[in-house]
């Protein structure tokens, strides 16, 4: 399985995922306000499932950076996020977080609307190897969507889901086919276990960081 089943033609991919993710810029902006607050300095950062580049735009735009490594298994992407971070600060490599090669380098490690593909043996080949990749005291940063408690919450999350959608330029049927994935082409587990299964990991800190309609933002510390 790819780390990401993609549901947009990649040349329309950041305009598609606005119409498609509640406050999609938002969660950058929270990555950009924790790390500043943290102060770090000179720092090394790993950014898994990087996309087009939005995080490591973002960072290059926010802080001085050592070095970036940017990962994806698609191609495309990485050429499409190369085209938008041209720095010689910025490595771009095709890989699988599930083979990440790192060992304690990074002092951050970002996950944006990634584990959510992931069942659950394999998103903890994945976080494992994000530990791993942290520096002592390093931090990581995940965003993705979560299963609700119940089916009754389910239900009524996913709809009002499917409304921001429509009411952002979808079609009710693009919006129908995109909430179906649900459970089907991505995989999302409560936000306790995610917690949970970070805490077995080793993340010694583990903090909730931000949540909207379904999707959460996770702070951990090594």
């Amino acid at each position: 399985m790819k780390q990401n089943s993609i549901p947009f033609d990649m040349a329309e991919y950041d305009k598609q995922i606005k119409r498609t993710l509640p406050f999609y810029e938002e969660m950058f902006q929270q990555v950009v306000d924790i790390v500043r607050i943290l102060n770090l300095q000179s720092l090394r950062w790993l950014d898994v499932g990087c996309g087009t580049g939005k995080m490591a735009r973002t960072v290059l735009d926010n802080f001085d950076i050592q070095k970036m490594v940017c990962i994806d298994v698609e191609k495309e992407m990485l050429e499409r996020a190369r085209e938008l971070c041209n720095d010689e600060k910025v490595q771009f490599l095709q890989c699988d977080v599930r083979g990440l090669p790192y060992q304690e380098m990074f002092d951050i490690v970002t996950a944006i609307q990634v584990n959510h593909y992931f069942r659950k043996d394999e998103r903890i080949v994945a976080m494992k190897n994000c530990y791993d990749a942290l520096a002592e005291n390093g931090i990581y940063i995940s965003f993705e969507n979560f299963e609700p408690y119940s089916e009754e919450g389910a239900g009524l999350y996913l709809k009002r889901w499917k409304e921001f959608q429509i009411v952002n330029g979808k079609t009710k049927e693009e919006a129908d086919l995109y909430i179906k994935r649900f459970g089907q082409n991505y995989f999302p587990i409560s936000i306790s276990e995610s917690i949970g299964l970070l805490k077995d990991c080793g993340f010694r800190m583990v903090e909730i960081l931000w949540v909207s309609y379904m999707q959460v933002g996770i702070l951990a510390r090594k």
